[in-house]
């Protein structure tokens, strides 16, 4: 754990640290997702790695899929996440502390209402019948 993370969710109260992990972990996913991926350590982040809101909430809902399957609505109710609106705030809490950048264009009304969060976590949600363990979308 980060003690920036427990930091933050201690100063707003809203979410769970770990919301603020997950959040980190998911905008690295997001830009592997994207071929967007962050640079080496020591080199400046640049445009080419920035993922927009929706690729962020895009990113997380994958990554949510992958390590909690049907209960990634749950897990993210616990840790006060309600709506894609919760990412943009925690993004901004994140921006705010100085862990995150942000560019010019980057606004809060980016992860607003983008899209029904349970609905995304689990419509189509198959569970492989090999045992595999990636999920996948049936559509």
């Amino acid at each position: 754990m980060q003690p920036e993370l427990l930091e933050l969710a201690l100063k707003n109260g809203r979410y769970a640290w770990e919301a603020y992990e997950f959040t980190l972990a998911a905008l690295t996913h997001a830009q592997r997702m994207f071929g967007k991926e962050s640079p080496a350590e020591g080199e400046p982040a640049s445009l080419e790695h920035h993922v927009t809101g929706r690729e962020l909430l895009e990113g997380a809902c994958d990554l949510g899929r992958r390590e909690f399957g049907l209960m990634a609505p749950v897990v993210f109710q616990v840790w006060g996440i309600r709506r894609t609106d919760d990412f943009g705030e925690m993004v901004f809490h994140l921006i705010d502390a100085g862990v995150l950048f942000k560019t010019e264009s980057d606004r809060r009304e980016d992860f607003q209402g983008v899209f029904e969060l349970e609905a995304v976590l689990t419509d189509g949600y198959h569970i492989p019948a090999d045992g595999g363990d990636n999920p996948r979308s049936v559509r």
